[in-house]
């Protein structure tokens, strides 16, 4: 037993996954948890081997042990977390399924916690729309256990990462079905999901089923809404790994704006129907021109009325409206009201319905509706402005910013604060926040606002600059509230804190600077150092040419003017030695020319004039080349030539010219390694897929074989079974036909054999008549007569005929024959009983009991009874004349 179990753990895991005794199966799932746990990276052996072999974890996650199973999912679990993105869509095809099927409705609560962080880790690894798609299917399981939990799995799910993050509309397009389900407990998990997605969305959920539910599931989930109506925003609990990808790079990032930038956005989300286009142009009157035109203004209305009834609906198709906006920009100046109002419904339905479409529009109809809002009448203005929100969403803040900013200097007070207001709605609903110049320009024109004789002029302009603070932050609006008093600032204040905005302004990241260039890559030519020609000099390398590595080991001079001339060597060569590279010589002189990089060290506390240690003797006798200051003291043209960075030695170039030639070989073999890794790694990629392909067909046959093996054993067994039968049919036959001789034999003797032995046994018992008397003819005489001759004897007539033959006159010849004629016993399963004896007197008719056989034998051998009765008479007539003739019976009497 010791040995065997050694043997199992010396199995591989895979082997092991797939062993028929649950207990090993179990142990191997525990050992692949812990080596998942424990390995580095998906680059692993034994991760890499189940990323392969990803059909194995349809077993696992299925396994019919639920200790077993408990322990699967759990090495399933370890198995994602270092598998990532290429174990997840490896397997989520295969275990999605099952894990609904078989985890989550475990008796177990293990089991049922790692099957439920399974499915988030498949949403989490890499996107949520395949693990939704594989869970719709399952609500319509047979098990009601199974649908209701899976409709908690899929709660948990939008609970954790949002309706933001996974998509809303394929569950709620089936929620009515669910609705309709028998159980109870599928019902009040449906609920449960329905709550979780008003949590969400609100009230945008509800044109995509409400209108499917009962009025009591409407009224029952109202109060559930009830309840959670004024809970405050959700927010994601867990992020996909690409957005915490996102997150660690803006962490990192400098971070430049204020904390309250940083705060997470509100974004609403909005559900969109999907219909299908509808061409209006086909239903739209064909005297639409003709009949605008018309001086009644209850032509024009009706005409007007016919478009909006044919624009009325959800999603218009594509086509050429010129004609038809022209139209409602022209009835927009209509002196009747009516016509103006049932015009602006006609372009607020047209922009619904053609939606971006109608972007292309805009400027036909915006400055028509925004000059028409000077009309003082609430229904006019509100349908004009619904109008211009449709407007408005159909295209961007940036393409209607212009036209507002010249309506707010409108000179009508009507159209200016209606303009307003549309701004201030425009600045809720977009999702773009607006630039820096068009922040400039929308806070110049408000606080233009702020001094209008209105107040309701001056509050609509606070809270425009409201509402822009809450979009842009502090840091940018500080710059345009500076000039306020506090009075005005506190107002805005009020409308930033209670504004509604759908967007938040981001600065974009600031490139970090470029890093400057390895000093490697440099040509050292070394030429221009002043920037004249008369200073060629310093271009070309002294004769006795000065290495780099010896100026900073120089001693230091004692003389300041020494020293003052050693600064700009020295300052010039010292970065590029620490950087690992080389200067141009014209950068090192340039450098020492500067005042603020005289200086090199604190030693140092007075400068000499830059041109001192710039521009030795030797340099040149040119303007350029001297210098301005006072000539240098005597230490100065020893000290020049020796420490002035004129060009490279020839040791230097040979060696910056053999790092350049390694650079590159380096480079180039960088290149032809990643060539070759990106080789590999496809024809790895497509090996794997052989492999898998292989695998599958391998299975397939083997699976093939073992049906066909299974086919041969039961028809072996078919086979033999059937040769059984037929050899017992066979002895079966055999037995009948010997039966059925013998009783032919039996029953049907030739009567002239049996007529000669009863004429033999009359004439031989002639002169032994006295033996036969009343006491020696009894029935113990009849009886062994009867044994001798029962196999060939023939059976004897009716009972009465054998009363009459064997009474106690009878001769021996009698006796004789009715010894011949008895009955056969029932040996081979007859059904005739055996005669009487000759004390009786007659034979006994058939039993009951005979079977079928016996008495169709019996009728074939009738015609033998009548021959045999034929006979039986001759010979009693034959009897009763020899008695007349020896006076036998008179002897008796």
């Amino acid at each position: 037993m010791a040995d065997g179990e050694e043997d199992l753990s010396a199995l591989p895991l895979n082997d092991r996954f797939v062993h028929k005794n649950w207990k090993v199966r179990k142990e191997a799932y525990e050992a692949a948890a812990k080596e998942f746990d424990s390995a580095t990276s998906e680059s692993d052996p034994v991760v890499r081997q189940f990323v392969q072999d990803a059909s194995i974890w349809k077993g696992v996650v299925g396994d019919s042990n639920v200790a077993a199973q408990q322990e699967g999912l759990a090495a399933l679990c370890s198995f994602l977390q270092i598998a990532g993105t290429q174990g997840c869509t490896r397997t989520r095809g295969i275990t999605i399924a099952t894990i609904a099927e078989k985890g989550l409705p475990s008796s177990r609560p293990a089991a049922k916690q790692k099957s439920l962080e399974a499915l988030m880790l498949y949403v989490e690894l890499d996107k949520p729309d395949p693990v939704i798609e594989e869970l719709l299917p399952i609500l319509s399981n047979k098990q009601p256990k199974v649908i209701a939990t899976t409709l908690d799995a899929l709660t948990q799910i939008y609970h954790a990462f949002g309706c933001k993050t996974v998509e809303p509309k394929p569950v709620l397009k089936i929620l009515p079905k669910v609705y309709g389900h028998a159980d109870k407990n599928v019902r009040a998990k449906a609920q449960e999901l329905t709550v979780e997605f008003y949590r969400w969305l609100k009230e945008a959920m509800k044109p995509l089923f409400w209108g499917e539910l009962k009025p009591v599931q409407q009224q029952d989930l109202d109060k559930l809404f009830q309840k959670v109506k004024d809970e405050p925003p959700p927010k994601q609990e867990r992020l996909l790994r690409s957005q915490q990808a996102a997150k660690a790079r803006e962490v990192a990032a400098p971070e430049g704006d204020d904390v309250e930038d940083e705060e997470e956005e509100e974004v609403e989300i909005e559900l969109e129907l999907e219909y299908e286009p509808v061409d209006v142009l086909a239903i739209i009157p064909k005297d639409y021109s003709e009949r605008l035109d018309s001086k009644k203004w209850k032509d024009r209305k009706e005409v007007l009325e016919e478009v909006q009834k044919a624009l009325n609906q959800p999603k218009i198709a594509e086509g050429h409206f010129d004609e038809l906006v022209r139209g409602f920009a022209k009835s927009m100046k209509d002196a009747n009201i009516a016509v103006v109002s049932t015009a602006a419904n006609c372009v607020e339905l047209l922009a619904r319905g053609l939606r971006r479409g109608f972007s292309k529009y805009r400027s036909t109809i915006m400055n028509s509706m925004m000059e028409r809002l000077k009309e003082k009448k609430a229904t006019v203005t509100d349908a004009i402005s619904a109008a211009l929100d449709a407007v408005f969403a159909s295209t961007s803040l940036q393409d209607c910013l212009e036209e507002i900013l010249e309506f707010l200097k409108h000179k009508n007070p009507q159209v200016k604060l209606e303009a307003t207001r549309f701004l201030i709605r425009c600045l809720k609903t977009t999702r773009e926040a607006p630039s820096q110049p068009e922040v400039k320009s929308i806070a110049e024109a408000s606080t233009k606002l702020l001094t209008e004789s209105q107040e309701v002029q001056r509050s609509a302009g606070a809270e425009v600059l409201g509402t822009l603070w809450k979009i842009m932050g502090d840091r940018i609006m500080n710059a345009h509230l500076d000039g306020l008093d506090e009075i005005r600032k506190t107002k805005i204040k009020e409308y930033h804190d209670s504004a509604e905005v759908k967007a938040k302004y981001k600065p974009k990241a600031v490139a970090p600077p470029p890093k400057p260039a390895a000093p490697v890559g440099k040509k050292p030519t070394g030429k221009r150092p002043a920037g004249k020609k008369p200073a060629p000099a310093a271009a070309a390398p002294p004769p006795p040419p000065v290495e780099e590595p010896t100026a900073p080991l120089a001693p230091k001079p004692t003389s300041r003017p020494g020293a003052s001339k050693l600064a700009g060597p020295k300052s010039g060569l010292a970065a590029p030695s620490r950087l690992g590279g080389l200067k141009k010589p014209g950068s090192g002189i340039a450098a020492a020319a500067s005042p603020r990089r005289a200086v090199v060290s604190p030693d140092f506390e007075e400068a000499a004039p830059p041109p001192q240690p710039k521009l030795p003797s030797s340099l040149g006798r040119g303007l350029a080349g001297r210098p301005l200051g006072k000539p240098p003291t005597e230490s100065a043209p020893p000290v020049a030539p020796s420490q002035a960075p004129t060009g490279l030695s020839l040791v230097e170039r040979a060696e910056l010219d053999e790092l350049r030639a390694e650079v590159e070989r380096l480079r180039r073999q960088n290149e032809e390694v990643r060539t070759e890794r990106t080789n590999l790694t496809s024809q790895i990629h497509e090996l794997q897929n052989q492999n898998a392909q292989l695998i599958e067909d391998h299975t397939r046959d083997v699976l093939s074989i073992k049906a066909k093996e299974t086919q041969l054993v039961r028809a072996r067994s078919d086979f033999e079974a059937a040769e059984q039968t037929v050899q017992n049919q066979r002895r079966e036959v055999d037995r009948l036909k010997r039966e059925l001789s013998r009783q032919v034999r039996a029953t049907s003797p030739p009567p002239t054999d049996l007529a000669d032995q009863i004429y033999t046994d009359t004439n031989s018992n002639t002169n032994g008549g006295a033996r036969f008397g009343d006491s020696g003819y009894g029935n113990q005489g009849f009886y062994g007569k009867r044994e001798r001759s029962l196999a060939n004897g023939p059976t004897s007539p009716s009972g009465e005929e054998g009363k009459e033959n064997f009474d106690g006159s009878l001769s021996r010849p009698d006796s004789t024959l009715s010894g011949k004629l008895s009955p056969l016993r029932a040996g081979a399963g007859s059904a005739m009983s055996s005669l009487s004896s000759r004390g009786g007197g007659r034979i006994s008719p058939p039993e009951n009991g005979a079977s079928s056989m016996r008495e169709s034998q019996a009728a074939a051998g009738a015609e033998s009874w009548k021959r045999a009765a034929e006979v039986t008479q001759n010979l009693k007539q034959r009897i009763e004349l020899m008695k007349a003739k020896q006076g036998i019976g008179k002897s008796h009497q």
